[in-house]
Protein backbone atom coordinates (compact mmCIF):
# COMPACT_ATOMS: atom_id res chain seq x y z
CA UNK A 1 0.00 0.00 0.00
CA UNK A 2 1.11 3.22 -0.82
CA UNK A 3 2.39 5.24 2.26
CA UNK A 4 -0.38 8.13 3.51
CA UNK A 5 0.43 11.65 4.00
CA UNK A 6 -1.18 13.82 6.90
CA UNK A 7 -0.27 17.09 4.63
CA UNK A 8 -3.05 16.12 2.18
CA UNK A 9 -4.01 19.60 0.53
CA UNK A 10 -2.01 21.76 2.63
CA UNK A 11 -0.38 24.97 0.83
CA UNK A 12 3.39 24.88 0.27
CA UNK A 13 5.57 27.42 2.82
CA UNK A 14 8.61 29.27 0.89
CA UNK A 15 10.58 27.16 2.80
CA UNK A 16 9.51 24.03 1.11
CA UNK A 17 9.41 25.89 -1.92
CA UNK A 18 13.08 26.64 -1.74
CA UNK A 19 13.86 22.97 -0.72
CA UNK A 20 12.34 21.60 -3.44
CA UNK A 21 14.14 24.20 -6.10
CA UNK A 22 17.36 23.26 -4.38
CA UNK A 23 16.93 19.23 -4.29
CA UNK A 24 15.75 19.57 -7.81
CA UNK A 25 18.40 21.52 -8.80
CA UNK A 26 21.01 18.82 -6.92
CA UNK A 27 19.54 16.21 -9.17
CA UNK A 28 18.03 14.33 -6.98
CA UNK A 29 14.97 11.91 -7.69
CA UNK A 30 11.24 12.47 -7.30
CA UNK A 31 10.46 9.82 -4.89
CA UNK A 32 13.65 11.36 -2.73
CA UNK A 33 12.67 14.57 -2.98
CA UNK A 34 8.95 13.70 -2.13
CA UNK A 35 10.43 11.38 0.63
CA UNK A 36 12.74 14.78 2.13
CA UNK A 37 9.64 17.11 1.71
CA UNK A 38 6.78 14.76 3.12
CA UNK A 39 5.05 15.02 0.67
CA UNK A 40 3.10 12.57 -1.93
CA UNK A 41 5.22 12.13 -5.40
CA UNK A 42 2.28 14.08 -7.06
CA UNK A 43 2.26 17.09 -5.30
CA UNK A 44 5.75 17.33 -5.97
CA UNK A 45 5.83 16.76 -9.82
CA UNK A 46 2.79 19.37 -9.75
CA UNK A 47 4.67 22.09 -8.09
CA UNK A 48 7.71 21.13 -9.90
CA UNK A 49 5.74 21.72 -13.47
CA UNK A 50 4.24 25.34 -11.91
CA UNK A 51 7.63 26.70 -10.77
CA UNK A 52 9.36 25.33 -14.58
CA UNK A 53 11.70 22.62 -12.93
CA UNK A 54 13.21 19.70 -14.02
CA UNK A 55 12.43 16.68 -11.77
CA UNK A 56 15.41 13.84 -12.71
CA UNK A 57 14.27 10.82 -13.87
CA UNK A 58 16.00 8.54 -12.06
CA UNK A 59 14.45 5.59 -9.75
Amino acid sequence: MAERFERHKQAWTSEEIQKLHTLAKKGMALKAIAKALTRSEESVKQRAKADGLNIAKKR
